[in-house]
């Protein structure tokens, strides 16, 4: 049953098609897994009452000639900041730590038309941030390959379910990472998506095109798997992209063209990196290289888009918990901080750090004329000791706020364009390291695809 749970979401979704699987028989392992694990991981904080109900209910369904969805059977996880009906959503925060919400949010309305089976809830920092996992309300999400580390954040709950197979898919949100970075600590594919391609509703800033709504999974077919039943416009959402004739999973099962040409950048944001974590990313890189792929090395410095980041994250905190400014002295001091420096910031600031964002954009526009892709590092290091909020220092280098270590995510972000994060193979200590891959323009099959193709080359295999 623990194999069977740990197997990738699109096989399994497979071997319900061919009724060798059924889906009480994989929540049964899921919440197996969950039994045997979250007590020392703390990755699911709350878990469906009806989960094995609604897999009978599915049965049902389709004894009586009714269609399998294309997520037909498969346990999800819903990050603690997404709302489910019915379903306690604390965002982390002690301010909502009984908060049951009435209706789904539109995500999750879409897995269930899918097919798919909420399973929990799973753990994150308050309101998603920050890039380690822990609350007031739940506590410390702990990594699977070390339950001494961190498995990273802001969806570290998601992403210690889905590597120890409590869940098939972990749903999420990315600001500056949250997606990408517990993907690289747990050993699993994450993928930032272009924004609009997975509306976010609810939420209190609607014309948000910097935070994405996404998911991860054991594989990249997987996510791809999911795009397909998730993504596309919605009328309760300004900011929406069209997703016809794409077909993602079709896209990651043909692979990407032997001819992709990348560059490889080895530290992004001169943050300096952790000499394990470049070695890896390095030797992700060249087995690429070695397959038939063009891999070029350059240098490419974004460090001025720090700034600009910051900026615009507290200006987003600040338009996230407007409805909380008499409030603040209640909330974490991640929280806290991000909206008062937020609150601090002038319009003098945003308009540069939108000047910033459009020379990124620029930047990257010119490099894709020569390459496909770009390849970086995903994390500056490896997991760190999880009752630590932040890694004070890289390289011995003094890290001024608990966000500065996330810099090679965060850089990115502002580009508005799909990065995945894929394992690249695992560290001297036996721990996972993750590779970022930077697509064109809503090229989200293309990025898939090529994940797909690493994986392929660097299996690192479970915890």
């Amino acid at each position: 049953m623990t194999e069977l749970s740990r197997l990738p979401a699109s096989r399994l979704r497979r071997l319900m098609d061919t009724d060798e699987l059924s889906p009480t028989a994989l929540i049964e392992a899921s919440l197996e897994q969950i039994e045997r694990r979250n007590g020392t991981l703390n990755a699911v904080v709350t878990a469906s009452a009806t989960a094995l109900d609604e897999a009978r209910a599915l049965e049902r369904h389709v004894a009586s000639g009714g269609m399998r969805g294309p997520l037909y059977g498969l346990p999800v996880g819903i990050k603690d900041v997404t709302e489910v009906a019915g379903l306690r959503t604390t965002y982390g925060s002690p301010l909502y730590a009984d908060n049951v919400p009435d209706e789904d949010a539109l995500i999750v309305k879409r897995l269930r038309e899918a097919g798919a089976i909420i399973l929990g809830k799973t753990n994150t920092p308050e309101f998603a941030a920050g890039g380690n996992t822990f609350n007031e309300v739940f506590g410390r999400t702990r990594n699977p390959w070390d339950t001494d580390l961190s498995a990273g954040g802001s969806t570290g709950g998601g992403a210690a379910a889905l590597a120890t197979g409590m869940i098939a898919i972990a749903e999420g949100t990315d600001l500056g990472g949250s997606l990408r970075i517990p993907a690289s600590f747990c050993g699993v594919v994450g993928l930032r998506p272009s924004p609009g391609l997975v509306p976010t509703w609810p939420t209190h800033y609607l014309w948000d095109d910097l935070q994405v709504t996404g998911t991860m999974g054991r594989t990249a077919e997987d996510i791809a798997l999911v795009l397909d039943a998730v993504s596309g416009a919605s009328p309760l959402s300004p900011a929406v992209q069209s997703v016809a004739g794409r077909e993602f999973a079709a896209a990651v099962r043909r692979g990407p063209p032997r001819s992709i040409r990348a560059a490889y950048v080895p530290d992004p944001v001169g943050l300096g990196i952790d000499p394990e974590v470049a070695r890896v990313c390095h030797e992700g890189a060249v087995a690429l290289d070695g397959a038939g792929a063009d891999i070029e090395e350059i240098e490419l410095d974004l460090a001025y888009g720090f700034d600009a980041f910051l900026a615009l994250r507290g200006y987003w905190m600040a338009a996230h918990q407007y409805r909380h400014l008499d409030r603040l002295d209640e909330l974490g001091a991640n929280v806290r901080g991000n909206v008062e420096s937020g609150l601090r910031t002038t319009v003098r600031e945003l308009a540069a750090a939108e000047q910033v964002r459009g020379r990124i954009w620029e930047e990257f526009r010119q490099l894709f004329q020569s390459y496909d892709h770009i390849l970086t590092p995903c994390t500056a290091v490896p997991p760190f000791p999880v009752e630590q909020n932040y890694p004070e220092s890289i390289a011995g280098r003094a890290m001024n706020t608990y966000i500065d270590w996330i810099a090679p995510t965060f850089v990115l972000s502002l580009t508005g364009l799909p990065v995945a994060c894929v394992p690249a193979g695992l560290d001297a200590s036996g721990l996972p390291v993750g590779l970022q891959i930077v697509g064109r323009p809503r090229s989200e099959e293309a990025v898939l695809a090529l994940a797909g193709r690493i994986q392929e080359l660097r299996p690192i295999g479970l915890p």
